[in-house]
């Protein structure tokens, strides 16, 4: 490929080649005449001159000039590359094409009635820089490859000039004619141009208005367009939008603010600047407390930063299909105020609405933001909602962990316009006003254009989907319709009713729609109550807080004990110096327990129960299959979506027995009644009932956790290093685990002791070791065929028993019969 073909003939007429073209196929030998003949019609291509040693750079427009075919070399005669020297003696053009820059020998057509130069050039589709005596011209192609790196890559100009001259020259790019302003001013003329073109206005005789030149959503209901006959009462007509700002599209202030030629002013997606700056100065900012928290879009509404013109931008866009309104995008001055976002709200409801009455508008902070909307609205002179329009508000899915219960949650696909828009916001950041404006509003055009594309795809699928849901969701509430009492149906369609009517006015009203029962009561939960609660004869003033004192020193007890178990027989001598000052403490705290002991029991001999306690806490053994950490049940090379049945399995020391402190469960029933203090024996059941449920919910904060670290940790470790920091995690989990689970065993052993009723103990169930494994399926949404596998009893312990009321399996068949 580098060396001439032998002999080194022409491939058309058979004469001396010396040429060869590297933008032509085969790059085949050609003589001066021929290479010359050859393209004619293709004036931007490449060639190379053979001198004798190698193949040169050369340029078309010399071709007829020749060379020296001697020893004397290009650098000898000039300093200049041969394809970079100008032309002499005649006029000719510096056209920058795809493959670089090019010096070409024009001729201007000098006949009557011929059009200007320029115009001659733009029929040639090449776009001159100046009207008046051209002498640098861009190819269509171009500019229309800017365009197209610049939306997709988000290119610069100043990179994608600067790949030219690496295209015209790689070894000596600075040697190339630096064409980049004449780059910046044509791509601006082309954007108009375009969008002109493809919005069917001819010449000047029409022009553009507001968001004219903009694309908008084909779906959404819009009078004239789509929609001949709207209904106003009908939901189907309804439009759907979404609120936000993006603090990536920020502006700088501009050296010449007045030497600026706006070219499609408020003719896109952008608001008219003058009308704008004019609201602006006319409008006062009130900030709204929100009644939720202290979001960053509230917070931040009035910082200023001084090098910036513009903190951000807000958009109003279609909700169900991710469209930009026209007309309807507003730079921030001070962050995300309300103001701004009301002249983009009411640019975009005055968008083709004629006959819309009901608009569903979603906002990150729409609790604070629609509480004075239509205040503001009628207060100013430049804003117009019609008074009939019903808007609903409600907040994005992903800000809805920022807001109460009462706000009302549903889609946020603002977002991910945002990422799109956010590829050409680093090179907007230093454009004078005029050029940002004509830049974001393309990229947001076409983010529409390729949305309009794909729709009819995307919702067609959507269409498919929705079809057999709706027949599966039709089978499944019929059969739970019929097995519902006809009572309950009629009630719960009343409540539906009631709700759907009254939403607007007060959003509590949909609370229907949530479980409306409480959690299970903790520990701390029981004891408050127990305190609160006036004395009980026989019972000293204090005793609560005794037992569960009590039940501190057991809990502290069986941890200890399960960390002396896991260190081993050889543990290191600052592990051994731990648990002895531990040990010490809990020798400490029983003294002191069983000393107050005489006051609460007194009838009982509590000396002599002390001497059952020992000095500490007897643990058995575990069992062989109790030491199972685990860690084993995943294997390294199984990929996390393969199985469904994949476990975590934990073992627990089962705990028989446990230091003998003077409670009630463990002095036992008979005594305690023939000792008169038998209604220690009720509280301290009642205080187990909360113990176990703190350490049912640690079980299950534990076993979760585990199953994400063997997804999000274990599995994505690739070094020894980080997979060694992976397992100590699960080790420390395994631990949890194994505490919380020799705490509940020890409630549940005390529950029997002071004689539990057969409904407590079917809800506290017995714990065993298989009961310890978590399915990671359950983890993963992609994960298959674990429809089939149930969690523990346990899992579902927090739901309250039966009621005189209300029971769970009502609430529970209400819930899914409303939704």
């Amino acid at each position: 490929m580098e060396a001439p073909p032998s002999p080194r003939n022409c491939a058309r007429c058979g004469k001396d080649g010396v040429y060869r073209c590297t933008d032509c196929m085969h790059q085949l030998l050609l003589c001066t005449d021929c290479c010359r003949l050859v393209h004619n019609v293709h004036p931007f291509h490449r060639i190379q001159q053979w001198t004798g040693e190698f193949f040169q750079e050369a340029a078309l427009h010399m071709v007829s000039r020749p060379l020296p075919m001697n020893d004397e070399q290009w650098e000898d005669i000039d300093e200049i590359p041969l394809h970079l020297r100008l032309p002499s003696g005649s006029k000719y053009l510096t056209v920058i094409d795809v493959t670089g820059v090019h010096f070409v020998l024009v001729e201007q057509c000098q006949c009557e009635g011929a059009d200007s130069y320029h115009l001659q050039l733009f029929r040639a589709k090449l776009c001159a820089s100046t009207f008046e005596k051209p002498s640098t011209v861009f190819t269509f192609a171009v500019l229309d490859d800017f365009l197209r790196d610049n939306l997709e890559c988000g290119t610069s100009g100043m990179n994608y000039y600067s790949k030219l001259r690496r295209l015209t020259s790689n070894v000596f790019p600075h040697l190339v004619p630096n064409r980049y302003r004449e780059l910046l001013r044509l791509v601006r003329q082309w954007r108009l141009l375009k969008l002109l073109k493809w919005n069917g206005f001819k010449q000047t005789m029409d022009r553009p208005s507001q968001g004219d030149l903009a694309l908008f959503c084909a779906a959404c209901p819009q009078p004239g367009i789509n929609n001949i006959f709207i209904i106003p009462i009908s939901w189907k007509f309804t439009r759907t939008v979404v609120m936000d700002g993006n603090f990536k599209a920020e502006h700088m202030h501009e050296k010449r603010p007045d030497d600026q030629v706006w070219l499609m002013d408020g003719r896109g997606f952008m608001v008219t600047h003058p009308p704008y700056q004019a609201y602006l100065k006319a409008t006062p900012h009130i900030t709204e407390k929100s009644t939720c928290n202290n979001h960053r879009a509230i917070s931040q509404a009035n910082i200023s930063r001084g090098k910036l013109r513009s903190t951000g931008i807000g958009a109003t866009a279609c909700a169900r299909h991710g469209c930009f309104y026209p007309h309807s995008v507003a730079d921030f001055q001070k962050g995300e105020r309300q103001l701004n976002m009301d002249y983009s709200l009411s640019n975009a409801l005055s968008h083709n609405m004629m006959g819309i009455a009901n608009v569903l508008c979603f906002y990150d902070i729409n609790c604070s933001y629609m509480k004075n909307l239509r205040k503001r609205v009628d207060n100013s002179d430049f804003l117009h909602i019609p008074s009939s329009l019903r808007i609903i508000p409600g907040i994005g899915i992903w800000h809805v962990h920022g807001h109460k219960e009462e706000c009302w949650v549903d889609g946020e696909i603002i977002e991910t316009l945002w990422s799109i828009l956010n590829v050409v916001s680093s090179s907007t950041r230093g454009m004078s006003s005029p050029h940002r404006q004509e830049l974001l509003d393309f990229q947001m055009n076409d983010s529409n254009f390729m949305k309009m594309i794909r729709i009819v795809e995307h919702l067609s699928q959507k269409l498919k989907a929705a079809r057999i849901s709706v027949t599966m969701a039709r089978e499944a509430f019929k059969k739970l319709d019929e097995a519902v009492p006809s009572s309950h149906r009629a009630a719960w369609h009343i409540q539906e009713q009631s709700a759907l009517s009254g939403r607007v006015q007060d959003v509590s009203v949909m609370d229907i729609f949530e479980i409306q029962l409480k959690k299970a009561p903790t520990i701390r939960t029981i004891e408050l109550k127990l305190l609160e609660a006036t004395s009980q004869p026989g019972v000293q003033r204090g005793a609560a807080s005794w037992l569960t004192r009590g039940l501190e020193i057991e809990e502290a007890e069986i941890m200890l004990s399960i960390t002396r178990k896991e260190c081993g027989k050889f543990p290191s001598e600052i592990k051994r110096l731990a648990m002895a000052w531990r040990a010490d403490r809990l020798a400490s705290e029983c003294s002191r327990f069983i000393a107050d002991g005489q006051i609460y029991m007194e009838p009982l001999n509590v000396g002599a129960l002390s001497d059952e306690h020992e000095d500490y806490v007897n643990v058995p053994e575990d069992d062989a299959q109790h030491d199972s950490g685990g860690g084993d049940i995943f294997p390294e090379d199984e990929d996390s979506n393969e199985s469904a049945d994949e476990g975590i399995e934990m073992g627990a020391p089962k705990m028989s027995t446990i230091s003998h402190l003077p409670l009630p469960s463990n002095v036992g029933v008979d005594r305690c009644h023939a000792a008169g203090v038998h209604a220690l024996l009720d509280m301290e059941l009642q205080l187990r009932i909360g113990q176990a449920n703190d350490a049912l919910h640690g079980l299950r904060l534990a076993l979760a956790d585990k199953a994400v670290v063997f997804r999000g940790v274990v599995r994505q470790a690739k070094t020894y290093s980080t997979r060694t920091r992976a397992w100590q995690i699960v080790n420390s989990i395994d631990s949890s685990v194994k505490q919380h689970a020799a705490i509940y065993r020890r409630c549940r052993e005390a529950m029997i002791a002071l004689g539990a009723d057969v409904d407590t103990l079917s809800r506290f169930q017995e714990l065993l070791n298989s009961h310890l494994t978590v399915d990671t399926a359950a983890f993963t949404q992609n994960a298959h065929s674990h429809r089939s596998s149930n969690l523990p009893w346990f899992w579902s312990i927090d739901i309250p028993r039966d009621t005189t009321s209300k029971s769970w399996l009502t609430e529970f068949y209400r819930i899914h019969w409303l939704r």
